[in-house]
């Protein structure tokens, strides 16, 4: 196999053809890869589940792929002691965060990977343990995003060598021209644009994006409500990752992240109002805990 990476823009590939009715104030979009029809306002801004990115890392294909139920298993500690493993590995698609492992926490997170996104900064912590993450089980798809000026730089190397040694690795990226419509959907949904407002979108965000779009029904195990770290009294402290019990306080984390004006940050709270809003639309449920 060559590798030579589809990864500049002018090697992005479209895949979906968007079909929009201009009979009426409110279009109708369709997505034909999948056949979901979604509602777009007049301006035709996107929605989620047109947002068709994947690229093949080293020949130039596409993601395509369908599943009826999804849970995503977020990296939180609230799933300590759960014992909700077997639950999740009963479902049809499993999708977990960056270095987020099963082994040791499959009782309570379950020991399936069918996709795994991993951002630019975790790249390095997923390949260097590449038992764990790359060559555990031969389903497992990764999905990398990151700035385009940075994975071309460094990353995508890297991934290249990683590959050299597990030729059945399946990776994927985010091309650069989708990068920026993840962008343009933080946006519309939230008002406020992410780079004057100095927001970096969190790999939640990536995540629960690709999963609308991979997905009829999701279910997301572990995240805590928009509303949980201003709860009176406060909720217990708890470690931001169920596999690092010396991770900072949860709350505390997002709390700093969502107020601080001062260089960038993740809006962990104003992603979490946007997949409240989305959830109704996309089929997305929430538990562990559970959402009002």
């Amino acid at each position: 196999i060559g590798f030579n990476v589809c990864y500049t823009a002018r090697c992005a590939v479209l895949i979906s053809v968007l079909l929009v009715s201009m009979d009426s104030p409110t279009r109708s979009l369709k997505c034909s890869r999948v056949g979901r029809t979604v509602l777009l306002d007049f301006s035709g801004q996107v929605h989620p589940r047109c947002l068709i990115w994947l690229l093949k890392l080293f020949r130039s294909q596409t993601l395509d792929r369908h599943c009826h139920q999804c849970a995503i298993i977020t990296s939180s500690s609230h799933l300590l002691g759960s014992k909700l493993g077997a639950a999740i590995d009963r479902t049809e698609c499993t999708i977990r965060m960056n270095d987020a492992p099963t082994t040791g926490y499959a009782a309570d997170v379950g020991n399936k990977t069918t996709f795994r996104v991993v951002a630019h900064s975790s790249i390095f912590r997923v390949l260097k343990r590449p038992q764990e993450f790359v060559n555990k089980t031969r389903e497992a798809v990764l999905i990398f995003w990151g700035p385009p000026v940075r994975m071309q730089k460094v990353l995508i190397k890297v991934i290249q060598r990683v590959s050299l040694s597990y030729p059945n690795m399946s990776a994927f990226v985010v091309s650069p021209s989708r990068m920026k419509q993840f962008d343009d959907l933080f946006k519309m949904e939230t008002g406020k644009d992410r780079v004057s407002s100095r927001s970096w979108l969190s790999t939640g965000w990536f995540t629960m994006v690709i999963a609308v779009e991979l997905c009829d029904k999701v279910h997301v195990y572990g995240m805590v409500p928009p509303n949980y770290c201003t709860k009176n009294p406060p909720p217990r402290r708890m470690p931001y990752h169920y596999y690092e019990p010396k991770s900072p306080d949860e709350c505390a984390t997002y709390i700093h992240n969502e107020r601080s004006r001062k260089g960038n940050h993740h809006r962990f709270i104003t992603e979490k109002r946007v997949f409240r809003k989305w959830a109704g639309l996309y089929n997305i449920t929430f538990s562990h805990p559970d959402w009002d």
